[in-house]
């Protein structure tokens, strides 16, 4: 078989070994026949809440074990395909086989990424939140750009956002914005970018056409069901009410229907003004704040866990900075991953956007995380 071709049938060996260790194979086709067996059981329906969960773990096992079986039935017939064409001496069809394989590399390998996806709330929903940092009006338009480039990354890919809180610059931009998207493994995909986001570029603000350096932070957390406990106490609670800004009609911008809610021992503040009634506000940030305590004992559980490897030596998302530097021309290049683009967001690399999926395989491989100084 041509060097080509093997390398293709070496990537995707690769990443069957991989998907199978980490599915447990075994485990995996014993779990998924107790659930085939659970389904049948009319019991089951009687708790909707309980169906829907089965029926999720179900449906995503039975991908990965499907997908994985496919990928190893096409990688035989392919490479039984090129030998037949070698051996003849048929390069046309040769050709077409390595060709085949290469996309099946291809396909091999977003498998391994989603699979890897499976930490405890990565197949959750997610909330993400973006405040606009030192720079003024200029910080205010970077986080306007940062909040549609996650909208139109989460709407190419078949998931709903809505519009948590929303507050607005004064002359352009946002000053602040929390956004609920829905999806399979939306938070799971997102969680890498959480942290600071810096942009670099001359800004169209200044009359001297001067380079500007603007920053914003970006916080994921995973929404979270009753499934899970998160203990919040009322005594450690401040709630504070206020009324909506932005567009409304005239209930919502004349009444205290706004909410913030402040967890004193950790000073998370949470808030929401999308709905009209206090209630529902009061509701939807009291969610936001068991998510936010939730995704804060994830990362001291890492924390901890990667406290016992004393090789590790990559930075932390939360704890470190992205750089963006918008070139001439609106081409805006992230300076930790080399990629550009026309505007964030713009250009996918397969299923992600080229910032995420450079994010994401930044977290699956490990590898240190370095930052360039553009100023």
């Amino acid at each position: 078989m041509r060097a080509e071709a093997q390398a293709h049938v070496d990537t995707i060996n690769d990443a069957l070994s991989l998907l199978r260790r980490f599915l447990n194979w075994d485990q995996a086709l014993r779990r998924l026949d107790e659930l085939n067996a659970r389904v049948e059981d009319q019991a089951l329906w009687n708790d909707p809440k309980a169906a829907q969960e089965v029926m999720r773990e179900r449906r995503r096992l039975d991908e990965a074990i499907t997908a994985t079986r496919n990928i190893q039935q096409e990688l035989s017939d392919t490479a039984e395909l090129i030998e037949m064409a070698e051996a003849e001496g048929d390069d046309a069809m040769a050709a077409e086989g390595t060709q085949a394989l290469a996309e099946l590399a291809r396909r091999a390998e977003a498998d391994k990424v989603k699979a890897l996806l499976a930490g405890e709330a990565d197949a959750n929903d997610t909330y993400i939140e973006i405040n606009s940092g030192a720079g003024g009006t200029e910080s205010q338009d970077w986080a306007e750009m940062l909040q549609r480039m996650y909208t139109r990354w989460a709407e190419r890919h078949g998931m709903k956002v809505e519009l948590i809180d929303y507050h607005a610059g004064e002359q352009a931009g946002i000053k602040s914005a929390t956004m609920l998207v829905k999806g399979e493994n939306a938070y799971g995909y997102a969680k890498t970018e959480s942290g600071v986001h810096r942009l670099v570029r001359i800004s169209p603000y200044d009359s001297s056409a001067r380079r500007h350096t603007s920053f914003s932070s970006v916080w994921v957390y995973p929404v979270i069901d009753d499934n899970i406990e998160v203990e919040v106490n009322d005594s450690d609670l401040r709630i504070d009410t206020y009324r909506a800004s932005g567009a409304g009609g005239q209930h919502i911008n004349t009444t205290d229907s706004a909410v913030r809610i402040t967890h004193l021992p950790t000073g998370i503040v949470v808030q929401c003004q999308n709905q009209r009634s206090q209630h529902k506000n009061k509701a939807e940030a009291f969610n936001q704040l068991r998510a936010r305590l939730y995704e804060r004992e994830l990362a001291e559980r890492e924390a901890a866990a990667n406290a016992t490897n004393a090789t590790k030596t990559d930075i932390g998302w939360g704890h470190q900075i992205r750089s963006y530097v918008l070139q001439p021309y609106q081409l805006v290049k992230d300076l930790r991953t080399g990629v550009t683009s026309t505007a964030p967001g713009d250009v996918l690399d397969g299923e992600l956007d080229p910032f995420m999926a450079a994010a994401l395989s930044q977290r699956v491989t490990g590898e240190a995380v370095e930052v360039e100084d553009v100023d």
